[in-house]
């Protein structure tokens, strides 16, 4: 789960991370009342939303007076910002942070992430803050300090020395800067933190450390442990598609393309999509209906492809194990039912009681095309996108 730069700050206040001064606002007056409370020039506008590259995409102004910052208050509110991270659909910009503008003598990129390959925690740590960590990893891989943490014992003080000591920070900011690190961790374990970032975190010409940009993202499986977290989330940042899905427990990710998957298992999900690619299709979304799937969730899930103006065929891959074929074939044919379905409909099933849900599939009276295995359903896929009448069974 993501949640806005004023929130995160907001946490890294309660961690004794330093931020700007700032308030947040919802409407341009509210705006020109932050802007005067602040009293001081100049004056940084920023649009709120779940995505990077904001000052790409002309959602983060710096202004001189507070009559300048309603004026950009009323250009940014009610628009949808489109940045390198969002699409050509963009967010919606609800709700704005404004904040005094700091003087900066030094940019740093500070992050805690999960590192899969070592299966633990790293701190990602660079001179070259205010730029794209990813960017910065491939073109100037030597400046990038990667600390790994042992989640049994933690990060120690000497580790944040080190990284202090790589970051080549004066003595006199050495103390602050190990402190700091040592709390954004605490705040990343305490809170079940997928991410922690601060880019950049500056050196101000008062010699004072303050985190401008402030991302956290959690850990979905945790959140039952953080109602305080649980209540930031703020649904006109994700796909509608994704929000209803939640509300059934399925995984769902939308995808850019024209084949709607519905998988039980994410391995055999990942596998579907990369079938669906070697017949030279593009998957239209991330659909793992889980092991134990009800009719009702498999009715869902049914939905949701066909709330997907993209979609051209349906894929149905299925290994019916604790989600028994039948189950699955009872699930399908009602909501292509009731929902009138007029697209190819490609299934796949094997496993348990997979002759009942052929039968049932065979006489629902519809045009479910039955694979023979997954070769047969990719080429069957293939030839649904191709032909405007649908295939044969």
């Amino acid at each position: 789960m993501k949640i806005h730069e004023c929130q995160a700050k907001a946490l890294f206040k309660a961690y004794g991370i330093p931020t700007p001064r700032g308030t947040v606002a919802q409407t341009p007056e509210e705006t020109l009342r932050a802007a005067h409370e602040l009293g001081t020039s100049p004056l940084v506008v920023k649009a709120q939303v779940h995505a990077g590259g904001r000052g790409k995409g002309g959602g983060i102004r710096v202004v001189g007076t507070p009559a300048e910052a309603r004026k950009v208050a009323s250009q940014l509110l009610g628009t949808r910002l489109i940045t390198p991270q969002t699409g050509e659909e963009g967010r919606p910009v609800e709700t704005l942070l404004i904040e005094e503008a700091l003087t900066i003598t030094e940019e740093i990129y500070l992050g805690i992430v999960i590192d899969r390959s070592r299966a633990c925690p790293v701190v990602l740590a660079s001179s070259e803050g205010g730029m794209e960590i990813e960017k910065v990893a491939a073109e100037h891989h030597d400046k990038v300090i990667i600390e790994e943490i042992d989640p049994a014992v933690g990060l120690r003080r000497f580790q944040a020395n080190r990284i202090c000591y790589d970051l080549k920070v004066q003595t006199s900011m050495a103390g602050k800067m190990a402190g700091l690190i040592l709390d954004l961790y605490r705040l990343f374990t305490e809170k079940d933190c997928s991410l922690a970032e601060i880019n950049p975190l500056v050196v101000t010409d008062g010699g004072h450390l303050v985190a401008l940009d402030a991302k956290l993202n959690f850990d979905d499986n945790a959140l039952f442990r953080h109602p305080d977290i649980m209540i930031l989330r703020d649904l006109s940042q994700e796909n509608p598609l994704e929000v209803e899905a939640s509300r059934y427990n399925l995984n769902y990710i939308k995808l850019k393309g024209n084949v709607g998957c519905m998988v039980n298992g994410a391995g055999l999900a990942m596998a579907t999509m990369d079938l669906i690619k070697l017949v030279g299709a593009e998957p239209a979304n991330f659909l793992d209906v889980g092991g134990g799937a009800t009719a009702e969730m498999v009715r869902e899930g049914f939905k949701l492809l066909l709330s997907d103006r993209d979609v051209r065929v349906i894929f149905i891959n299925i290994f019916g194990g604790i989600l028994r074929c039948d189950t699955l074939a009872r699930g399908v044919v009602g909501a292509a039912r009731e929902f009138g379905v007029n697209m190819p409909m490609v299934v796949r099933l094997e496993g348990t009681n997979v002759e009942e849900g052929r039968r049932i599939l065979a006489e629902s009276g519809m045009r479910f095309t039955v694979a023979a295995g997954l070769k047969d359903a990719a080429e069957k896929v293939a030839a649904g996108l191709s032909s405007k009448e649908g295939i044969e069974p």
